[in-house]
């Protein structure tokens, strides 16, 4: 499995405070079955990360990972708040590349508000020939209400990323209600962690990828992430299959299903036209 989001990075933001729980994070991650992972430290006014911070921090784990003789692949990135878009510079901006990609960006949602002007900025970004990857919309109040909020933001070329521990129910109900809504609505495009710690939920996204089951879950958690990094056209969506448990919960997934999805495949597949 691949995870897009993470705060395994030490001493930058809210997530991994030394080194020590640095790789007691990418231990638990690689139990699980993450293969690659990309630190995404927060860029926003309480964390003002710069790409250099980063940039000495991922190399300060990746010899750490080394050492520890960890098989797993540690990548750079950074989850870059919406109203700091603006303030960075081209060149800092890619250096912040998901993954390495510097045309692939892991976008904030915020916590309270839903900005009237991100299916703008989204669309400005594709236009700049960036890839948007917006992160755990569903944990946005406003987004629980209405999921359709992010049918714009689709439209405009973004792909939706849902938190693990939404999925699987660990964030609550109102969480996991809408990662239902916006699955069944193909308005999500791929599952991480945004682990913060090492518990065995926080780091891992094994658990939400059996609550979604068969492919559909596998297209969540490797296939997508997978070809975003690499710049490539994504698979299409396979069909849900059923399951009892929380995964039979999302029974209602093939209800409401929209066009949404294939079309930010379609954009995917003709970037930088």
């Amino acid at each position: 499995m691949i995870d897009l989001h993470s705060h395994v990075l030490h001493g930058l933001d809210d997530g991994a405070s030394d080194i020590d729980a640095s790789l007691a994070i990418l231990r638990a991650m690689m139990e699980d079955g993450v293969q690659i992972v990309c630190c995404t430290p927060h860029v926003r006014d309480d964390y003002p990360t710069t790409a250099t911070a980063m940039e000495n921090a991922l190399a300060s784990l990746r010899s750490a990972v080394a050492r520890e003789g960890l098989a797993i692949e540690v990548r750079g990135g950074g989850e870059i708040a919406i109203d700091r878009l603006s303030l960075l510079a081209d060149e800092e901006r890619v250096r912040f590349g998901l993954g390495g990609n510097p045309s692939l960006l892991l976008i904030e949602s915020p916590y309270t508000i839903w900005p009237a002007d991100f299916p703008r900025v989204c669309a400005w970004l594709r236009h700049e020939g960036v890839v948007p990857v917006v992160a755990h919309p569903e944990r946005n109040p406003l987004v629980q209400e209405d999921p359709s909020r992010l049918e714009d933001i689709v439209r405009a070329g973004a792909f939706v990323q849902l938190t693990a521990g939404s999925v699987d129910g660990t964030l609550g109900r109102p969480a996991a209600a809408c990662s239902r809504r916006l699955l069944g609505m193909e308005l999500a495009h791929l599952i991480a962690s945004d682990a913060h710690g090492p518990g065995v939920r926080e780091a891992g996204i094994s658990a939400a990828r059996d609550a979604v089951g068969g492919e559909l879950g596998e297209w969540l958690t490797e296939l997508v992430p997978a070809a975003l990094l690499e710049g490539a056209d994504l698979p299409r969506r396979p069909s849900r299959r059923r399951r009892r448990g929380l995964a039979g919960r999302l029974r209602g997934l093939g209800r409401g299903r929209g066009r949404s999805g294939d079309r930010a495949l379609r954009l995917w597949g003709n970037r930088g036209q």
